[in-house]
């Protein structure tokens, strides 16, 4: 057979592209059109609160279908139990600590250099930026807009909803605490009838489908399932049923826990509720961006910003959740404060379970700015799990730290503390009572049984290389 000249290219072409070979599950991000890319962010949401992480109470479909479609990293952090520190680690890659600790009020955003400022990165890169929903971190230059996105909507001060219910900042029947920010736009755009989850996730599908001409970049950061625990009257009841039918056993509802109570038991239908219906939204999500074609080059990325609540203090309080079998929750540096689901899809990668290297919260933006562009960001805490996710590299050894100077005994129970993981290894240091705990976390993930009697070299290794990280913020 006689090939003419562009017959000729064109073999040529496929036989250069084609003829390379690759590691079983390595993928290169190289395609002439760059992905989309979809975080979806929760708040408050505990590890063991999606039913492919154990609960047996919580329906979570979607978001289970969308884990099996992922890596699943099943060692992943926050960098603290809770949420504007969290949050502000996830945003610029970097622990949350200054020389005054850990200001849990607020951070100055617009401080970032803009060297370290990864969304004006991905800007660069080509990308259109959006952040909806819970920011939490200041507004007006420390907003959303002025960190960097392009576009922004009900994001500023707020740290949860008035009420979840139209209008969201006015106090439902249930709930009468007003003394907190309001959610800018949401009153604006809403109805009456309307319910926050729902009405977040029409505006981002509105905006992707109005911005999908250039590659996207979206957070979606829900107020779920933050308290105030509100849900619709037919999620709260069909949980009432399910929960009356359920049999805990011998399992106690409450158990002592510094200066009040950890939650044993997921029995609260209305948290329940709240819980199934940001699923059923995360699910209406994922079917528009399947339907609507971008299915195949949108990469998705699901997580929390800490454990769920679960411990009260010297005041009891309605507790959401239980963290069980992880050690008490939101506020502890205990795995039940800490350990989030992450989720990362790319049908270019083929799902699996990364179950031994340790990664955080503050490595996520420069994931995403690696998938966007390929750059690396140097001087940052977090890194780019892209290596993780080809099977390139192994963290199951990295070191990682946490330090949380305003503890608040009162409304969660915990003590001031700093902790370091490395390897299987964590130890906690409550500093103010001269007393460290010391775990083997791939045999103790409940963390009950302190081992620093038995291996002291390790616990004072551990302990100085601690205060060695912490010196560096003084």
């Amino acid at each position: 057979m006689k090939l003419w000249p562009l017959q000729i290219l064109f073999f040529s072409l496929l036989l250069y592209t084609g003829c390379g070979t690759q590691k079983a599950g390595v993928s290169k991000i190289a395609d002439p059109v760059k992905p989309n890319i979809l975080l979806i962010h929760i708040d408050d949401l505990g590890y063991h609160d999606l039913s492919i992480n154990g609960s047996a109470i919580y329906q979570t479909p979607n978001i289970d279908r969308l884990a099996r479609e992922s890596i699943q990293f099943e060692n992943a952090y926050a960098n603290f139990p809770r949420c504007v520190p969290s949050r502000f680690a996830m945003m610029t890659a970097s622990w949350p600590m200054t020389s005054q600790g850990v200001p849990d009020d607020g951070f100055e955003m617009n401080a970032v250099p803009d060297e370290k400022n990864l969304i004006n990165k991905i800007n660069e890169a080509g990308y259109h930026t959006a952040f909806f929903g819970k920011w939490h971190l200041g507004s007006g230059v420390n907003g959303p807009k002025g960190f960097g996105f392009d576009y922004s909507l009900a994001a500023g001060e707020a740290g949860s909803p008035i009420s979840y219910f139209f209008p969201f900042n006015e106090p439902s029947k249930k709930h009468v605490n007003t003394n907190k920010s309001p959610i800018p736009d949401v009153d604006e755009i809403g109805k009456e009838g309307d319910f926050l989850n729902d009405l977040l996730t029409d505006k981002v599908i509105e905006h992707i489908k109005n911005n999908s001409d250039k590659p996207f970049f979206v957070s979606f950061d829900h107020y779920a399932v933050h308290q105030p625990i509100e849900a619709k009257e037919k999620d709260i009841l069909r949980n009432k049923k399910q929960i009356e039918d359920y049999d805990f056993g011998n399992q106690p509802e409450y158990i002592k826990e510094g200066t009040g109570r950890t939650k044993m038991r997921q029995d609260n239908a209305t948290y329940a509720g709240l819980v199934e219906n940001m699923d059923e939204n995360v699910g209406r999500l994922l079917k528009f961006i399947k339907d609507f074609g971008l299915e195949g080059n949108t990469i998705i990325i699901f997580s929390s910003d800490h454990g769920g609540l679960s411990n009260d203090g010297l005041k009891e309080r309605n507790l959401a959740t239980s963290n069980f079998p992880l050690r008490a929750g939101k506020g502890w540096l205990y795995d039940g404060g800490t350990k989030v689901p992450l989720f990362i899809k790319y049908p270019k990668f083929k799902p699996r379970k990364e179950s031994k290297s340790i990664v955080m919260l503050m490595d996520i933006l420069p994931t995403i700015l690696d998938f966007a562009s390929g750059e690396k960001v140097s001087d940052i805490d977090g890194k780019s799990l892209l290596p993780l996710i080809q099977q390139q590299e192994d963290w199951s050894d990295r070191t990682v730290y946490w330090h949380s100077d305003k503890a608040r005994p009162r409304n969660t129970g915990e003590s001031n503390a700093s902790a370091i993981r490395s390897g299987k290894w964590k130890l906690i240091d409550f500093y103010e009572k001269n007393h460290k705990e010391l775990f083997n976390m791939e045999e103790d993930q409940g963390e009950s049984q302190d081992l620093g009697y038995r291996y002291p070299q390790i616990r004072d290794s551990l302990s100085a290389e601690l205060n060695h990280w912490k010196s560096t913020y003084q």
